[in-house]
């Protein structure tokens, strides 16, 4: 059996913050610049943190540095602290939790994130629903801001975790948007869709996923996700 690599998306995948992280970014623009509204026009669904924030840069009409991203990425940080300590509605997604006992008992699996949160955001979701400890490693949106290549990321420090050529595992991209399933394609690695984000069934299966489930305690779900 191949050595595998897993790596997990967070929001709408692993866990459903109600809304804390969009409440954190708009309190972020509202102390930057003076603008909550930065990022009305778009939703944030598969992007990662940096893009948010250079999207809302873009759309006030604001300079786009790496140091005002910076800046506001700190700010949002502070922020997220705050806003996930008082998320009543944060919740892990059906199956999830199965999911990661399955993966933890399969030899030679590398359970890891893939995520566009920037590592501490990542662990401030993660641990307010007390799963932060399950993924030794991962690819960050503090990675790198393109989605694919913080997943070629990922998938390396996995395959080191697993002491395997990176050529000769399996690498497995779990995530909840179009965006997850074409960043996968684009380092050539799998990919589990699940509709428990924004995105209906449908609209996933339309982007040809490795497998697509409504949520992972389907049939066939774990099968698909340990091969």
């Amino acid at each position: 059996m191949r050595p595998t690599v897993l790596l997990w998306d967070i929001d709408g995948t692993l866990l459903s913050t109600g809304g804390a992280g969009r409440r954190a970014m708009e309190r972020s623009f509202d102390r930057f610049a003076g603008r909550p509204d930065a990022c009305e026009a778009f939703s944030f669904a598969g992007m990662t943190d940096r893009a948010i924030i250079r999207a809302g840069l873009e759309a006030l009409g604001r300079e786009v540095t790496e140091g005002a991203i910076d800046a506001l990425l700190a700010i949002y940080v502070e922020i997220l602290a705050e806003e996930m300590s008082l998320a009543g509605e944060t919740r892990v997604h059906h199956g999830v939790l199965d999911a990661l006992d399955a993966a933890a008992r399969r030899a030679r699996c590398a359970v890891g994130l893939g995520t566009g949160n920037v590592r501490a955001g990542a662990q401030a979701k993660l641990t307010r629903v007390g799963i932060y400890e399950r993924f030794a490693f991962g690819g960050f949106g503090c990675d790198h801001e393109l989605r694919d290549e913080l997943l070629r990321i990922g998938a390396a420090r996995g395959a080191a975790q697993l002491e395997a050529p990176l050529e000769a595992c399996r690498v497995v991209v779990i995530g909840d948007t179009p965006k997850d399933i074409a960043a996968a394609r684009a380092i050539g690695a799998e990919s589990i869709a699940v509709a428990t984000g924004t995105y209906a069934l449908a609209e996933l299966d339309a982007c040809a996923p490795t497998h697509s489930f409504r949520d992972l305690r389907e049939r066939g779900a774990l099968e698909a996700l340990l091969g």
